[in-house]
């Protein structure tokens, strides 16, 4: 079979029985050759449960079992021929025979009875089993639950509450005295997130040499080496010439009057005077021959050499001051961080709970301890002989320790068998490392390839190193822009070495960049009626949404040519928007595109607070939890719950009589019947339902979800998921609470990730990050203007041990250094961001921009200009253009349509169809009409009464079969739960009916063995007119030439004589009789009652229920 290199490359990668490090180009097909690898791993016989594979995501995973059983399930159906060409496809090396074929067909089955099912996973969801596996080993809770994030900041919060009303409340104190723009909740966060860096004790001496201070270096003898004498005495009299000279002079003079103590605080001032800003050409260097100025040095010569000197040793102080200062803040953040780490592991061991990190550091903590990490992977031994890694550049250290201590053991080269081999497959991309905020560090995937090579140099089969360049998904213009916009950038991950080279390579394409949309000199102003967070209609990013939209209206219709030369016309479903985070401008074109009625899948993450139907659903909550809240029940009552104007609101509230609105509503509640029926309802429940529960009646007993989606559309319907998902998440961590659950839902930061690659036929909008892995033939990237620096975090981990940031103008040389390495790598992970984005598209990529580039050149517009400039790039009206291929069918507005040709339709396409011939329902023997209770038992609880006797009804049909000595136990498994469930009072008494009738020997016959229980029986009896009845006879007795029905009946009143009996009961007993006649009709056959109350049997004379039965009427 000849094959293409892109294939060859993908085969040599696949091959089962070699280690494998695969570097793979976007659209590569790294997930065909991962789902290759394991087919042909199970094709030589490797035993499902012993192959690894892990994912970056639960998506991924989900994705490629997917295609695997699909292809095995294709497999098992196949004649010999084709199957025997797709194993030749795949590469099997091993001549394929006729036993090979059922081997084959027979994988899909393997695999689906593998026990657990294929180990295709995250690694958290491995690590989550691994720990679930091994509890007692890993000291953890065998039960433990993955905690949510919601609940762990509530806990995080919960344990600095407690510590600052206790012993720790000096540690609360030493922080917040530094946390000047930082809340303690983000702080905790950061500390939760580091765990592992301050897990080493805090050295003092190291953190004082990397700061570039002195061991004996403290705040007495700065001051001292500062404040030599005199200086209050010349500050003085500076003062009051300051205060004589110019406006500088006397500016300066207003701060050095603040000076009151010539301590270390006052230095900070002294700086902001004597010293130059940061951007000056010497920053933050004495201002010596410039201060004060020449005018008002002249008045004071005698007082310029004492005040050089001054300033300069407050320049020399001021390194090391920040030094001290750091190192202040730093030493009580540890000291901190130890005591609040302790508090939050105790707190989530008490709760049986663990986090995402610590299921990764708890299994990396099982396989690296010595005294049971032999153990553990003895017994994962005969289980793990192959591991595949996918997506490896976002693989972070503490997950690569993991992956090399499970693996420590391949450089063997055998595995649970004698003769099998043991193999690694990593498969990554450094140029789609962009995952830094989780821990991922690209240098990791050189580093760890170095280190499997090592080990793997001298075995049978060393590490095949192997890059894959072609694209199964890019049109070549695409990639050589891609080359071009990335070359010279290696500190990104870029080389030469791993250009690109599209595989269709006859597939059109084109890139569009369009000129920015630059901010207006004096914007418009919007109307003042306006709410005052609507942006003017001349808003860079309200227009370039505009144009985003209606590019995306007019070209939807057009044709987009095919690699064959024929062309299919783009739909909606064609475009994918990306941005860098979901800014103004993201949510500007959903709303844009939503307005012309174009179909858009949404956002692909929702807040859920955000949501207005989970808003309307929580004001309703803080009604039911606090009737005094008037704007909840407001907000609720104009919601589309309730559906109220806003004149109905305002006649009920304005000149009301009572205080509290929801006092006024029940006091006029004849007013609004509905309204006050839902509302009591719900306040009848609340203190007996959970809040699951209690928005579940919202939605569906008073049919809320109908209400919202039919107002707010469907998409409301993940808010309302997602609110439920929280109920329910809320009951698992804590106690069943109304206020609780509003409490935990205070915050609008809950987010929930909605998947938008099956949105159907629709535009997405999502970010770079979301879009991983996904592809469309059309991408826009409309958010490609200057890059808004962000904040680096509080914290720092530096090789001195965890570094508590201070502002850029009091940051130490050290955090500089460190600082500035930090800006680069997120600088250079922009670069890979802007790399996924381009190559998701397909065939055209529009690339937009609205605000300011920068001077720097470093916006990801100006990159793409440069490279399409460089590469011959044309221009247009709006910017500059790329293409190749046949784009001459496209043209800016929709293709008209052709016109339509009438079709003779066949006569039996438009013959009205007959109408169906409906069989009438059956009719239930005990619903022939009719009284079924005595003229005594009128009045009391039917529901009660129904109840009574199902669980009457129920002991008669189980306690026969049951020793005697069970029976009270028995009873109250069976009562205890459900709908009809009894307390133990009630069941003793449903007991004691029972029992009485089991009991009496005149009876015994009912419940002797050879009786049936609970018979069903259906017949057409021609009494009713050939109707059709259906029911279920309590006990059938039948014997040789008799047949006895009998019915229990748990009527509070027992009737004496037959006659007395109500109709409705007799009808029932006829149908009965009359059924069994025609089922038995050499037989006798008899009726009777079973009266429970009395324990008594009332046999029925056969004329009786015939009359009783020829009497009904049917509708």
């Amino acid at each position: 079979m000849v094959r293409d290199e892109a294939t060859k490359r993908q085969i040599d990668a696949s091959e089962p029985d070699r280690s494998t490090w695969l570097s793979a180009n976007a659209g590569s097909g790294k997930t065909k050759v991962l789902t290759d690898r394991v087919a042909r791993l199970l094709l030589d016989g490797v035993d499902p449960q012993n192959v690894l594979c892990l994912t970056y995501t639960k998506a991924a995973a989900s994705e490629m079992q997917n295609r695997l059983f699909k292809r095995l399930g294709e497999w098992a159906m196949l004649p010999d021929d084709p199957l025997r060409s797709e194993l030749n496809a795949l590469g099997h090396s091993d001549v394929i025979t006729n036993d090979m074929l059922p081997k084959a067909r027979r994988l899909f089955a393997g695999a689906i009875e593998t026990p657990g099912g294929l180990k295709i996973q995250t690694i958290h969801s491995f690590c989550s089993a691994l720990l679930r596996k091994f509890p007692f080993e890993a000291q953890v809770t065998p039960n433990f639950t993955e905690m949510e994030e919601r609940a762990a900041i509530l806990l995080r919060s919960e344990i600095v509450e407690a510590m600052a009303s206790g012993s720790d409340r000096i540690l609360v104190e030493g922080v917040a005295a530094y946390a000047a723009g930082v809340t303690l909740d983000d702080l905790t966060g950061a500390i939760a997130s580091s765990r592992t860096a301050f897990g080493r004790e805090f050295d003092d001496a190291i953190m004082r040499v990397s700061l570039g201070i002195s061991p004996l270096l403290d705040t007495d003898l700065l001051v001292e080496e500062v404040f030599v004498g005199g200086e209050r005495e010349l500050l003085s009299q500076l003062v009051v010439a300051l205060q004589a000279s110019g406006p500088n002079d006397q500016k300066a003079a207003d701060k050095l009057r603040q000076v009151d103590a010539l301590t270390l605080g006052s230095l900070a001032l002294l700086e902001s005077v004597f010293l130059y800003g940061k951007g000056a050409k010497s920053p933050f260097g004495a201002k010596i021959g410039s201060f004060p100025t020449q005018a008002c040095r002249k008045t004071i010569p005698h007082l310029m050499p004492d005040l050089d000197a001054f300033m300069a040793r407050v320049e020399t102080a001021r390194r090391a001051r920040l030094g001290l200062l750091t190192l202040e803040k730093t030493s009580a953040l540890h000291a901190f961080a130890t005591a609040f780490l302790e508090h939050y592991e105790r707190a989530k061991m008490l709760r049986g709970w663990l986090d995402f990190d610590d299921l990764i550091l708890r299994a990396r903590g099982l396989l690296q301890d010595p005294k049971v990490a032999d153990w553990v992977l003895y017994r994962l031994d005969g289980r793990i002989d192959h591991i595949l890694v996918d997506e490896a550049q976002d693989t972070s250290p503490q997950q690569w320790n993991v992956i090399e201590a499970l693996a420590q053991e391949f450089t063997s080269g055998k595995g649970t068998k004698e003769d099998a081999p043991r193999t690694i497959f990593v498969v990554g991309d450094k140029k789609q490392s962009i995952y830094s905020f989780q821990g991922a560090d690209p240098r990791e995937f050189d580093r760890m390839k170095m280190e499997f090579q090592a080990r793997l140099t001298y075995t049978e089969q060393p590490l095949q190193d192997l890059q894959m360049e072609h694209s199964f998904r890019s049109a070549p213009v695409l990639l050589e822009l891609v080359d071009e916009v990335f070359r010279d950038r290696e500190t990104s991950g870029f080389s030469i070495e791993q250009s690109h080279i599209s595989f269709k390579s006859g597939l059109p394409g084109r890139v569009d960049l369009w000129d920015v949309i630059e901010k207006p000199e004096k914007p418009e102003d919007p109307p003042w009626y306006t709410p005052v967070d609507v942006k003017s209609p001349d808003d860079p990013q309200t227009l370039l949404a505009r144009d985003v939209a209606s590019f995306i209206e007019r070209t939807i219709g057009s044709p987009l040519p095919r690699e064959d030369g024929a062309a299919r016309e783009i739909t909606a479903g064609d475009f994918l928007v990306l941005v860098r985070r979901r800014s103004d401008v993201f949510h500007d074109i959903i709303r844009e595109c939503k307005s012309r009625g174009l179909p858009v899948a949404g956002a692909d993450r929702l807040k859920v607070g955000a949501e207005l139907a989970v808003k309307d659903l929580k004001a309703l909550l803080a009604v039911l939890a606090t009737p005094e809240d008037d704007l909840s029940l407001a907000c609720a009552l104009r919601s589309p719950l309730f559906g109220w104007s806003e004149a109905e609101l305002y006649d009920l509230a304005q000149a009301r009589a009572q205080k509290y609105l929801s006092a006024e509503l029940r006091d006029r509640s004849e007013e609004f019947p509905a309204t006050w029926a839902l509302l009591s309802d719900l306040r009848d429940q609340v203190d007996y339902l959970r809040p699951y529960d209690l928005i579940d009646r919202i939605l569906t007993r008073h049919d809320g979800r109908r209400k919202l989606l039919g107002r707010l559309g469907k998409e409301a319907e993940d808010g309302i998921d997602a609110l439920l998902s929280q109920a329910l998440a809320y009951e698992r961590n804590a106690v069943d609470s109304l206020t609780g659950f509003l409490v935990w839902m205070e915050t609008d930061d809950l987010e929930i990730k909605r998947q938008l690659d099956t949105a159907g036929d629709r535009i997405r909008v999502m970010t770079v990050h979301g879009a991983k892995g996904l592809e469309a033939p059309i991408v826009i990237l409309p958010d490609t203007a200057q890059w808004n620096k962000r904040s680096l975090g509080e914290l720092a981990q530096t090789e001195a041990g965890v570094l508590w940031r201070s502002s850029a103008e009091e940051a130490t040389d050290f955090q500089q250094a460190h600082d500035q390495s930090a800006r680069d790598a997120a600088e250079a992970e922009r670069d890979r961001l802007l790399y996924v984005g381009m190559t998701r598209a397909e065939q055209w990529l529009v690339v937009a921009a609205a605000g300011e580039l920068g001077k720097d050149r470093k916006s990801w517009h100006d990159q793409v200009r440069t490279g399409m400039e460089a590469i011959g790039a044309e221009p247009t009206e709006r910017g500059l253009r790329l293409e190749n291929g046949n784009w001459a069918q496209i043209v800016s507005n929709k293709v008209k349509d052709e016109p339509r040709r009438s079709i003779d339709l066949p006569e039996f396409m438009i013959r009205v169809a007959p109408a169906p011939d409906v069989k009438p329902a059956p009719l239930s023997p005990s619903d022939l009409g009719g009284a079924k209770a005595l003229p005594d038992e009128r009045g009391l609880d039917e529901d009660a009464a129904k109840r009574r006797g199902r669980q009457i009804h129920r002991l008669l049909e189980v306690l026969p079969e049951v020793a005697p000595d069970e029976w009270s136990s028995v009873t109250r498994r069976l009562l205890s739960s459900g709908i009809d469930g009894a307390g133990d009072e009630e069941c003793a008494l449903l007991l004691a009916e029972a029992q009485k009738t089991l009991e009496k020997p005149s009876l015994a016959h009912l419940f002797a063995a050879g009786a049936l229980v609970e018979v069903p029986i259906t017949a057409h009896l021609d009494s009713l007119g050939g109707c059709r009845i259906h029911g279920v006879i309590d006990r059938l007795i039948v014997s040789e030439a008799h047949v006895l029905a009998v019915d229990f009946k748990t009527n509070a009143m027992v009737p004496q004589l037959v006659r007395d009996c109500p109709d409705g009961l007799l009808r029932q007993m006829g149908a009965y009789a009359h059924a069994l006649g025609e089922i038995f009709p050499s037989h006798t056959v008899e009726t009777a009652f079973l009266w429970t109350r009395t324990a008594t049997l009332m046999h029925l004379p056969h004329d009786i229920v015939t009359d009783a039965l020829l009497n009904t009427h049917i509708a």
